[in-house]
């Protein structure tokens, strides 16, 4: 299997960042409209939440490799509070459900599911044109 390149990788993450924004403004339109706006609220702050988390983990991903930069856990710590209690005072604040935000939290998993089943029909696709 011949190694890929760069743009394959960042076109992937592009799709996947996408697919998070959709898929969390669908959900939570959806949701608004089935459940009420508490739900559909909620559900987006879950999805924003997710798509927050995200974009770290993919900053966090690509700085390995790269000039080491000395921080302290402790701000890891810091940061992790600090953005739990913002969240829980903006679900305090808005009312929103909390189980239709933590449901908006999965939305990641299911934009990378779509994402492999997307990548498994290119593959079979170009399979079956060579």
């Amino acid at each position: 299997m011949p190694p890929l390149d760069q743009g394959f990788y960042e076109q992937v993450l592009r799709r996947i960042k996408l697919m998070i924004l959709v898929l969390g403004l669908a959900g939570g339109v959806a949701i608004g409209i089935w459940k009420g706006l508490r739900f559909g609220t909620g559900f987006l702050i879950g999805a924003s939440a997710s798509y927050l988390s995200f974009w770290r983990w993919q900053r966090l991903v690509e700085s390995i490799g790269s000039t080491p930069v000395k921080r302290s856990p402790w701000m890891l710590a810091l940061r992790f509070v600090v953005l739990l209690s913002v969240g829980y005072v903006i679900i305090k604040l808005t009312g929103a459900d909390q189980g239709a935000a933590l449901a908006g939290l999965l939305v990641p998993a299911g934009a990378v599911t779509l994402e492999i089943l997307y990548e498994l029909t290119q593959w079979n696709t170009n399979q079956n044109s060579s």
